[in-house]
């Protein structure tokens, strides 16, 4: 699916929904009304406050300078990295993709550390998925495990979950619908949902989900925390009358070892009913990412190439994950594009960004590009520049920019870094 855009109506950045129906008034080259969106995706194609210059050793320079010592960092180092392009057009991580061949870097982005395991179980077709349009005409029972998508999607429930009336769900939420919540906390989500909010002790969702299988399969729970077996069976039996269900899956959860066991209550749930389930990605293209190198590769992050014989050698690991590759001080210069790790990682692995040549590629300044050596301010995706996307369903959307304005795309920001090396 593609979506179809006209002078009206606009494609949405803000999150991994990516809402198709954004209205927008423009005088000149500036945005005046902004109409539909969410809080977020508002903020979003607002855009940053004050325009980022280019800069080089704290020194403002043009960005045919930047480019030409982003260049230098990258091609004099012996092991550089390459991250973030979350929010980057999939043309632009194609690019980014051709530097670390080009240049042997790693490649890795946030999926590595939060849903990269669910992507790589469903393009592995480990796990059963669906579309978002599928759940909004057909889905009965809604799951949201380890989500509040009232905060981080906040147009999830109305537009594509639990309030809209379907093909198959013409009387919506009153009738149709049944929304549950699984969390360790009370979250917004989880007050819409009533007496179908099921509170679960920190760290215990495997635990759950393996009495959760025992309760499907008729037998009686093995329950290795206090929790109200009445309670789960009740549960149980909701799931099992389901006739199209779906799991979103939230950051509550998120690691190998839990997935496995995520993927044999799916293979339960697919016995005795029908479900699916959907990562709650949060940016807009961080599952364009995984897809894209997985198809490069068969890997969706975590990647180290390496030029040989045969053409390149691939390698993927634990150990390659942003977090291992700079508390082990295995790099040696990174390029940083649209993330911001110096604000969300540990402070052991962030502290060594300070010590490394570092280049920062994104539209707004933040933590990363105040203490880059070199800072290129790109192009706002879906407002400043079009391109492609995948939104958190697997489902294919291009974009228009809303306003053209004189900074350079990701895209081309990284094409103009590959001619220079």
């Amino acid at each position: 699916m593609v979506s179809c855009l006209n002078k009206n109506y606009y494609v949405c950045t803000g999150c991994a929904l990516l809402c198709d129906d954004i209205e927008v008034e423009v005088s000149g080259d500036q945005i005046t009304t902004i109409k539909t969106a969410c809080r977020k995706g508002f903020s979003r194609i607002r855009g940053c406050i004050e325009p980022m210059p280019c800069i080089v050793n704290g020194k403002n320079v043009d960005i045919n300078t930047a480019i030409k010592d982003a260049a230098k960092i990258l091609k004099n180092a012996d092991k550089p990295l390459i991250f973030g392009l979350g929010n980057s057009t999939s043309e632009a991580q194609k690019q980014a993709i051709k530097l670390a061949k080009r240049i042997d870097a790693f490649i890795d982005d946030t999926s590595s550390f939060c849903q990269g395991p669910t992507l790589e179980a469903i393009l592995h077709g480990k796990i059963r998925t669906c579309t978002l349009d599928d759940v909004r005409n057909r889905a009965d029972v809604i799951v949201y495990w380890g989500a509040d998508p009232s905060n981080s999607h906040p147009r999830h429930l109305s537009r594509y979950s639990y309030f809209p009336r379907g093909e198959e769900r013409q009387r919506g939420w009153e009738e149709d619908r049944t929304a549950i919540v699984i969390d360790v906390r009370k979250s917004h989500t989880a007050k819409i949902c009533g007496d179908k909010f099921f509170q679960i002790p920190l760290h215990t969702d495997a635990f759950f989900i393996d009495a959760l299988i025992d309760a499907l399969s008729g037998k009686v729970p093995n329950m290795l925390f206090d929790y109200d077996i009445k309670n789960l069976l009740k549960l149980a039996n909701i799931l099992k009358k389901a006739q199209f269900g779906i799991i979103f899956e939230g950051f509550g959860i998120y690691n190998i070892e839990y997935m496995e066991t995520m993927a044999r209550l799916m293979g339960k749930l697919n016995e005795v009913s029908n479900f699916h389930l959907i990562p709650m990605v949060e940016h807009y293209n961080m599952r364009g990412f995984n897809q894209n190198l997985f198809e490069e590769t068969g890997f969706l992050n975590r990647v180290k190439f390496k030029k040989c014989e045969k053409g390149f050698d691939v390698k993927y690991g634990v150990d390659y994950s942003i977090m291992e590759v700079l508390n082990t001080k295995k790099i040696d210069a990174a390029l940083i594009i649209g993330s911001d790790p110096m604000s969300y990682l540990p402070r052991s692995a962030a502290e060594y960004l300070l010590e490394i040549p570092l280049v920062s590629v994104g539209p707004c300044e933040n933590f990363t590009s105040r203490v880059a050596k070199v800072t290129i301010p790109s192009a706002l995706s879906g407002v400043e520049c079009g391109g492609s996307a995948v939104r958190m369903d697997g489902v294919k959307v291009r974009f228009e920019p809303i306003i053209k304005r004189a900074r350079l795309s990701d895209e081309e920001i990284l094409k103009r870094i590959i001619e220079a090396i």
